[in-house]
């Protein structure tokens, strides 16, 4: 049987988008963890907030931070020498990084610029730990950690249609991206699919041929759903899927957020997959 890959979305998906809760994904990660199949965070989320949730859930897989900035692999994970020659990469603390983002300085100097042009927006290291609470939900130690950023800054706009149109155009003239999930993001050229895609390479290489599945919940983690065989998508509270994100291939889980997620590792497993 082929070795099955999961990679993961976090908020809305395998959390809850308000409570940030996994108690409703325990069952789907107890199967995962019998089976022994690898279960990869992909999220726009800082390496801090990631480490504290794989602690959480005593995930010891690599991971995929700050909307596919970076891939974090843990030191002698794979049984060989997991460095890309030609691609950025380096060993941090306990893992081997491998950068596909732009830098956050790079990133923060663009927005600062796009300010000088007179868009309204609001970056996450613009804001005090009290302000990134009030927006998020989080709490203080979890605020300060989001802000730990590396190659993605999430912000917040205001303006019209046609303002962030043009705000996007912008961004793209700078040889960057906007792409909008909770929050809009401006980043490098990666996203979740890129980092997907080497993370599977890799997987390859330790077992051959692989079966893969993802679980997302918003348009930011269609990237990340083309690259798997087996694509999810979970709902969002309002009962609603994404718009865009439950067409074509991709398989309605049938549940909100974590409740959805492990009815998509059910429907996985049931397949004969893994």
């Amino acid at each position: 049987m082929k070795q099955l890959i999961v990679f993961t979305d976090l908020d809305g998906t395998l959390l809850d988008l308000n409570t940030y809760s996994f108690a409703k994904a325990l069952p789907g990660l107890e199967r995962l963890r019998q089976k022994e199949v690898p279960l990869v965070f992909c999220s726009s989320k800082t390496r801090k907030e990631i480490e504290w949730y794989r602690r959480k859930m005593a995930n010891h897989h690599p991971f995929i931070a700050e909307t596919g900035g970076g891939i974090y692999i843990p030191s002698a994970y794979f049984p060989f020498d997991a460095n890309t020659p030609g691609h950025a990469s380096e060993n941090a603390d306990e893992y081997l990084l491998i950068r596909l983002g732009a830098s956050y300085a790079d990133l923060r100097s663009a927005l600062h610029d796009l300010k000088r042009q007179g868009f309204k927006v609001t970056g996450f290291g613009d804001m005090s730990v009290e302000q990134l609470m009030n927006l998020t939900g989080l709490d203080r130690a979890e605020a300060v950690m989001s802000q730990a950023r590396e190659f993605d800054e999430p912000f917040i706009f205001e303006g019209s249609d046609g303002e962030r149109q043009r705000l996007c155009a912008a961004i793209a003239e700078k040889g960057l991206r906007c792409a909008r999930g909770r929050f809009f993001h401006i980043t490098g050229n990666s996203d979740k699919g890129r980092a997907v895609a080497w993370l599977i390479q890799l997987y390859r290489r330790q077992y051959g041929d692989v079966v893969t599945a993802a679980v997302g919940d918003m348009r930011t983690d269609l990237p990340m759903l083309e690259q798997v065989d087996y694509p999810f998508a979970v709902q969002k509270p309002d009962g609603d899927y994404e718009p865009g994100i439950a067409g074509g291939n991709i398989i309605k889980a049938g549940g909100i957020g974590p409740e959805g997620w492990t009815k998509a590792v059910n429907k996985v497993l049931e397949m004969g997959v893994g």
